[in-house]
């Protein structure tokens, strides 16, 4: 039987080695840069299902899985790198987020998606102990953002959000990270990265911040783990019974 909580003090010992920084650098956690789709919400069986279908009437030959690996980049990169791959020039970033709208209406016409099981006894344990939670998605479905403040309530301030909206590069690049720190006023070292896909993980480790991710969809931890991540864990219920050590191994360092 996995003993998670020792599985975090490993990860935080190669994190220090890896960063060149002491994990809470004697400040401790302050901030938790938190994935919305896969993190928050359940939400990205529906998304792979409304991309395939979009890209499929594009004539771009893909698969529903494809979107999970891509999960993290703005909708406009999205559509441009399956063009690249399938030999097919790139389109204009007007013609893309028109594309991108037809896909949201895809998604919106599922319905609504479940709050992430356990998700909120994570952010919860974290926001208690004064670490604050800040947004930081790739995605720009207002329909999901918008419920956020009901499904989560009191755990993200009105300002603390970064979304495909405020981002030049979406993710792998470390920018939303970057701009997640800087909303929050931590350090790399002073925060966590909670993540579910590849390309997030590869974003939190670019940043230099200690990246979580979880198996919430059909990536499987090795590949989290080769994308970056520092410390896989199986579900938001382990995780939320490790926040307590995280939170110990940031104050104790």
């Amino acid at each position: 039987m996995t003993d998670y909580n020792e599985l975090a003090a490993k990860a935080v010992e190669r994190y220090n080695t890896r960063s060149g920084h002491r994990f809470g650098a004697g400040c401790g956690l302050k901030a938790a840069l938190v994935d919305m789709d896969g993190v928050l919400y359940d939400s990205m069986r529906n998304h792979s299902k409304a991309w395939f279908r979009l890209m499929s009437e594009q004539g771009i030959a893909c698969t529903p899985d494809d979107f999970y690996r891509f999960e993290g980049m703005t909708g406009v990169a999205t559509i441009n790198t399956l063009l690249r791959r399938n030999s097919r020039p790139e389109i204009s970033h007007d013609e893309a987020m028109a594309l991108y709208q037809r896909k949201a209406g895809y998604f919106r016409a599922m319905g609504a998606p479940d709050v992430m099981p356990h998700t909120i006894d994570v952010l919860s344990r974290l926001s208690d102990n004064g670490v604050r939670c800040v947004l930081v998605t790739g995605s720009a479905q207002a329909s999901v953002i918008s419920r956020i403040d009901a499904d989560y309530v009191g755990i993200f301030a009105a300002d603390d959000r970064v979304t495909a909206l405020d981002v030049v590069h979406g993710k792998p690049d470390p920018e939303p990270y970057l701009k997640g720190l800087e909303k929050a006023g931590a350090k790399p070292y002073n925060a966590i990265v909670i993540e579910n896909a590849p390309l997030g993980a590869k974003a939190g480790h670019a940043a230099g911040v200690f990246t979580v991710a979880v198996t919430t969809g059909p990536i499987g931890a090795d590949e989290l783990y080769d994308a970056g991540a520092d410390l896989v864990l199986p579900d938001m219920a382990t995780f939320a019974s490790v926040v307590p050590n995280i939170l110990k191994l940031a104050d104790s360092i």
